[in-house]
């Protein structure tokens, strides 16, 4: 067994006791159990570090479990997603993929022997009338007038629901615990319904399917998982499911522990609320790259690394908090800034014409690939008579505190010589259309010798060559929504009034430097002063296509 290097928490502390006390005969097998009726989001992430990141320092397993106990919302796509999105993160699981479906007929054999023991019965009351006498916080619950039923006809009953001859909703198994009990959860739960649709793994076998809590405790016991690790909002369900594991003739006694899941402001990690922005029309898909799903996040060029070292920098405890969206920006600049190539991107061209230059003359200059990082090597950019600018980067006139172009006055192409700006050229509507310039032949690599009537030397800007550079297509990404809170709304109101009109902007006649020619989707760079871009799949024939991930520095105001 390999030691944990990772940071103490509560959990590992449970775990180092169990191994200590020789529970488990010294094994670790954790699993990570999503539903697939949607693609993961960030929230996911922590569980999959967690669960995964648990069993590789204990030298353990960790099984990937799609826990399909409701065929109505769930799809072949989902579990395609949730494959793809765990093996992106880095992580492998042990064994095959497994199902919850594949263990249906034990767990029929399971719930056949609860009422066997006299610990389940078919309740045909409405499921209105079944809500109605559950109770609530300070109201009891009643028994059901069906609770006393004999074994056998309890036996028959749920026969015929297998058989099909209930429709759905005529008939229910629940469990015998306590009406009375202060957790609603134990209050005779639903163990099975019927539903009469095609289930993805087990096609037309099944008009009977049951409910997660009772799947879930059973499919850990067969897997044989020691520690089930699952987020607070299942507390209150663990009495239930070592009620289950008590009861029941399981192969495994596994335990339920719970932590705080992960959340975070400007978006919503509803599973139902990302679905209706996808179906409404709202994003462009799961993978949108303003969705926070892992592969919306993907999409917009966020590493596997970055989240990783996210998800492992916010610790794991059982207190509920909000997270700033910054941290996770934050997270992926870092990654970002060490480890993307540089590139240049002009995101709004302006012509800067060099009037000494001769025309049919080209210079390719050297630059670093990372200024901080020898080892990544040089690139090559060419140099000619015409270059591109970004518009925001030239001024006719400016107070001193403008470091960038102005007429009369001199800037350095980064990596390349010193121009002074001498003239413009304007349309017929009288916007600039171009700069004229001179450049200074003496200044690769070094200052000006003399700077008498020079003009200014204010500061350095990018550049690309108009003759070789690349039209590209440039998607500014920002928050999907532009408050806090969006799930938090007044009466009235819905969580999609708050979305951000400007999470989207579109830049066409972009140019990038000549280099990036044919880089596949996922490539990542820093454009120069610009921010970190991520190459799209939709680049192709027809151009280029970046997507901005983040902001050389953060933006937005951190909340309070």
């Amino acid at each position: 067994m390999s030691e944990a290097k990772a940071p103490s928490n509560f959990i590992r502390q449970i775990i180092d006791r169990d191994l200590a006390e020789g529970k488990n005969d010294g094994r670790v097998v954790t699993r990570f159990p999503p539903e697939p009726n949607g693609y993961l989001h960030i929230g996911h992430a922590k569980s999959i570090c967690l669960n995964f990141g648990i069993a590789e320092s204990y030298g353990g397993a960790c099984h990937l479990r799609f826990d399909d106990t409701n065929p109505e919302k769930e799809e072949d796509e989902y579990i395609q997603s949730i494959q793809r999105d765990v093996e992106w993160l880095g992580f492998e699981w042990a064994g095959p993929v497994r199902f919850a479906s594949g263990y249906f007929d034990q767990l029929h054999d399971y719930a056949v022997q609860l009422i066997e023991k006299g610990l389940a019965y078919v309740d045909t009351q409405s499921p209105e009338k079944i809500a109605e006498m559950r109770g609530n916080f300070t109201t009891p619950g009643q028994d059901s007038p069906f609770r006393d039923r004999s074994v056998e006809e309890n036996k028959a009953l749920f026969a015929k629901m297998r058989a099909g001859d209930f429709d759905e909703g005529e008939a229910v198994l629940r469990a015998r615990i306590d009406m009375t009990s202060p957790n609603l959860t134990l209050r005779d739960p639903v163990l099975y319904r019927i539903r009469k649709k095609a289930h993805h793994q087990t096609g037309d076998k099944w008009v009977i399917y049951p409910m997660y809590d009772f799947t879930h405790p059973l499919s850990d016991a067969i897997e044989g998982i020691t520690h089930s690790l699952c987020t607070l909002e299942f507390e209150e369900h663990r009495p239930l499911y070592d009620w289950l594991i008590e009861h029941l003739d399981v192969p495994a006694e596994p335990r339920q522990y719970e932590f705080a899941r992960l959340n975070l402001n400007f978006t919503v990690t509803s599973k139902r609320r990302l679905k209706l922005l996808v179906d409404e029309g709202h994003v462009d898909g799961w993978d949108d790259p303003r969705m926070p799903t892992l592969s919306g996040l993907r999409r917009r060029g966020y590493t596997p690394a970055s989240i990783r070292n996210f998800c492992d920098n916010l610790g794991v405890s059982r207190a509920d908090s909000v997270i700033d969206m910054s941290l996770l920006e934050e997270a992926v600049r870092d990654d970002l800034n060490q480890n993307a190539p540089r590139a240049f991107c002009v995101l709004k061209p302006l012509k800067l014409v060099i009037e000494n230059w001769p025309e049919d003359q080209e210079e390719w200059l050297r630059a670093p690939l990372h200024p901080q990082n020898e080892a990544m090597g040089s690139r090559e950019m060419p140099l000619t008579r015409e270059v591109y600018i970004d518009r925001e980067d030239f001024r006719e006139e400016a107070n001193k505190k403008y470091k960038r172009l102005v007429l009369g006055d001199r800037v350095r192409l980064r990596y390349g010589y010193v121009v002074r700006a001498e003239s413009v050229v304007r349309d017929d509507a009288g916007e600039i259309v171009e700069v004229r310039c001179s450049y200074d032949p003496d200044t690769l690599g070094k200052n000006p010798q003399n700077d008498e009537g020079q003009g200014k030397m204010r500061g350095v800007i990018h550049w690309v060559s108009a003759r070789h550079g690349l039209p590209c297509r440039v998607r500014l990404y920002d928050r999907l929504f532009d408050v806090a809170n969006p799930a938090r709304v007044a009466e009235g109101e819905s969580f999609l009034d708050h979305l951000n009109p400007d999470s989207l902007r579109v830049l066409e006649g972009c140019v990038v430097e000549p280099r990036l020619d044919g880089v596949p989707a996922e490539t990542r760079y820093q454009f120069e002063r610009e921010g970190y871009f991520c190459v799209d799949r939709d680049s192709g024939a027809d151009g280029l296509v970046f997507n901005r991930t983040v902001g050389l520095r953060e933006s937005w105001p951190r909340e309070a």
